[in-house]
């Protein structure tokens, strides 16, 4: 997985996993669940659909709010985590999934406006 920060990255729901397996992806959710050997957990999207995100190495801090996590979609539909990231909700104001959602949405109906993906060349 190395380099996988360097390259462009379409930011996905669960919807779009399947879609996207052996590729680099970008998922924003909210953590539902961590197992308790810190390995995995689960986080839900905008529509309330269940992401499971598997880790290298154990968490090393606790983990909850909503968090970006950079990785390749596993033939499982899982996340392969390259690393992550705790959105702070500070102020008060909670990060809205369901309009990230309809964002998501947008640019994926729309991809000759948000062209994020670039074509390998030869």
């Amino acid at each position: 997985m190395s380099g996988i920060l360097d390259v462009p990255k379409p930011r996905i729901n669960c919807s779009l996993l399947s879609q996207h397996i052996n590729k680099p992806v970008c998922f924003v959710g909210r953590v539902e669940k961590v197992h308790p050997t810190g390995k995995t957990f689960t986080v839900s999207d905008g529509e309330g659909k269940i992401a499971t995100v598997e880790l290298n190495e154990p968490l090393e801090e606790e983990l909850s709010g909503v968090v970006e996590v950079i990785g390749m979609v596993s033939n499982k539909g899982a996340i392969m985590a390259a690393t992550y990231n705790m959105l702070r909700e500070d102020k008060g104001i909670p990060f809205d999934l369901e309009l990230y959602n309809e964002a998501l949405n947008v640019i994926h109906d729309f991809p000759q406006h948000y062209p994020f993906e670039v074509a390998a060349s030869g």
